[in-house]
């Protein structure tokens, strides 16, 4: 069978983006072209790669086969080709992050701002998430996680310091309410959840005791996927929260939050930038990687 590497590339743009149309945006070509590259790819391998319904389009089995092998391996050919024609070997392109939106250091502005300067041939795509996907099939060139939740077979960079995860709490809520001093209260008390997307469930909160970790199942009044919304309805009084201590820094100072529960709160590996380990680095990757370690080297 001969390879239409064209038409693996189409393939894989509609499958990331779940739509004909959009495919065909993003690619710059008609809807009609989209569609017959993916039938070329369907009768070269004589099985459906994909269902498609008047809604939506998603994978077969095959598909999803198909497409953990020939992402990664498109993206070593653009990598290639990328660092091939890099003039003077400057960086130069799109550069798509995936990033945690709990990662306060990587999101303040300053190292994404620094990184521009230095390197203007290079445009930033970035998509703040904290759904958990395969970075490469869905075609990011690196992300940005918590330590502990990033795939073995990735290549990680520290971005942060350690990070220390706490529960907090308004002065007033916890003058009403009283303080829990072991995270089994934390059933009696209001809370404020977290979940990372619509179809996940509530995150059951952490903790660490005489070097065993566990965690609890809260019930909170209030569940959301913004931490912005979380710190605010902490500080009105709504109840207690959880999330990084750099997150509620600010607040914590000026005494408009309080912790609690810190003895079950032990530091824990922070944020890194991971990326999949490739023979052809793009120059554009490996300018960001360095930036991170020189920033990180002055400013922590």
């Amino acid at each position: 069978m001969k390879t239409d590497l064209n038409a693996l590339a189409t393939l894989v743009a509609v499958a990331r983006a779940r739509s004909f149309r959009a495919a065909a945006d993003q690619l710059g070509v008609t809807r009609s072209a989209v569609s017959q590259a993916v039938r070329k790819v369907e009768d070269a391998l004589g099985t459906a790669v994909l269902r498609r319904t008047t809604r939506s389009v998603t994978l077969t089995e095959a598909g999803e086969a198909l497409l953990e092998r020939v992402a990664p391996a498109l993206a070593e050919i653009e990598a290639a080709v990328a660092a091939a024609a890099s003039e003077g070997g400057r960086p130069t392109g799109l550069l798509r992050l995936a990033v945690s939106s709990i990662a306060e250091a990587f999101l303040s502005g300053d190292l994404l701002a620094s990184f521009r300067a230095a390197h203007p041939g290079v445009r930033l795509d970035i998509v703040v998430t904290d759904a958990e996907f395969d970075i490469v099939a869905n075609g990011f060139d690196a992300g940005v996680r918590l330590g502990e939740v990033i795939e073995r077979d990735m290549i990680a960079v520290p971005v942060s310091r350690e990070q220390r995860q706490i529960v907090v709490a308004a002065p007033t809520y916890l003058a009403a309410a009283g303080t829990p001093s072991h995270p089994r209260e934390l059933t009696q008390h209001r809370c404020i959840g977290w979940r990372s997307s619509t179809d996940a469930a509530p995150y059951r909160w952490e903790f660490t005791e005489d070097g065993r970790d566990f965690a609890v199942t809260v019930e909170p009044e209030v569940t959301t996927n913004d931490m912005a919304l979380m710190v605010k309805m902490a500080r009105s009084g709504g109840g207690l929260t959880i999330g990084m201590a750099e997150t509620f820094a600010p607040w914590l100072s000026r005494g408009e939050l309080s912790e609690v529960l810190e003895a079950f709160c032990p530091p824990l590996p922070g944020f890194f930038l991971f990326y999949p380990s490739r023979r052809h680095m793009p120059l554009k990757l490996r300018a960001l990687v360095d930036h991170v370690r020189d920033w990180r080297a002055h400013r922590m």
